[in-house]
Parts: C-alpha cells; sequence; structure tokens
C-alpha cells in the first residue's frame, strides 16, 4: 500500500511563519533604506540655500532671511517634499545664517531628524546637535 504524499498542515505553518519572519525583517529594512534616501532631498536644498546664501553675501555684504529670493513659496518644500526648510539670520548685522530642513509625513519618522547648515558650513542633524552626528552618519 502506497503512503499519500505531500505536506501536513504542521509543515505547511512552519513554513508559512519563517515566510512572515523574512517579510517583516524585509519590511523593516526596506523603511529604514528609504529614510536614509530621501535624507539626500534635505541635503540638496540646504546645500543649494547655503550656495544662493554665500551668493547673496558676496553682492549685498550681508545675507538674507527671505527664501523668496531663492525662489521658494511661502512655505518652502525641499524638492519632493520630504522636508519643510526656514532660514533665519542674526538679526541686526545680518552676517551668519541657519538652514534648518524639518522632516514632514513619512520622513518624519527618520532617526536623524531636522537637519541644518550655517555660514560656517557646519551640518548637524538638529540645529546645535553635534554629538548625534559625530560620525556623520545624518550628513
Amino acid at each position: 500500500m502506497h503512503r499519500a504524499r505531500g505536506f501536513t498542515l504542521l509543515e505547511l505553518i512552519i513554513v508559512t511563519g519563517i515566510f512572515a519572519i523574512l517579510a517583516a525583517l524585509a519590511t523593516a529594512a526596506y523603511t529604514r533604506y528609504a529614510l536614509r534616501s530621501h535624507r539626500s532631498d534635505a541635503h540638496q536644498v540646504l546645500l543649494g540655500i547655503a550656495n544662493d546664501e554665500e551668493r547673496w553675501y558676496a553682492t549685498y555684504n550681508r545675507y538674507t532671511a527671505d527664501l523668496g529670493k531663492f525662489g521658494f513659496d511661502d512655505i518652502a518644500m525641499s524638492p519632493n517634499g520630504y522636508y519643510q526648510v526656514s532660514l533665519s539670520v542674526e538679526a541686526d548685522s545680518a552676517q551668519t545664517f541657519v538652514v534648518l530642513a524639518t522632516p514632514v509625513r513619512a520622513q518624519a519618522g527618520d532617526a536623524c531628524g531636522s537637519l541644518s547648515i550655517d555660514s560656517r558650513g557646519r551640518k548637524f542633524p538638529a540645529r546645535n546637535d553635534a554629538q548625534a552626528n559625530a560620525d556623520g552618519f545624518c550628513w
């Protein structure tokens, strides 16, 4: 008498469980990768505004706090819309600036949080958080 060949229910459950675990790991890894790759959106806009500010300074001997001078709307967004951008200039002398990119929507879960660059070229994950960027991970 031949014995029936095939898989038992227990074997199918075990294989399904293994696939579920692998899918969960892959999803988490992809999410981290996507957040990291979207950071380039902030890098692009921050470096672009810093360059625009330096050109402005070369012409007018002061920085401007008006993002409209660089072609941005009232609410400045990065090219792909993952970051909202703000610009601050020292009030009296306008000799220093800080550009801050704050993550919005899906990018808000990024471990680096807000990214910034100042008139000295210092790049931080937050305005003054040098420790968080000690290894250059966020930039």
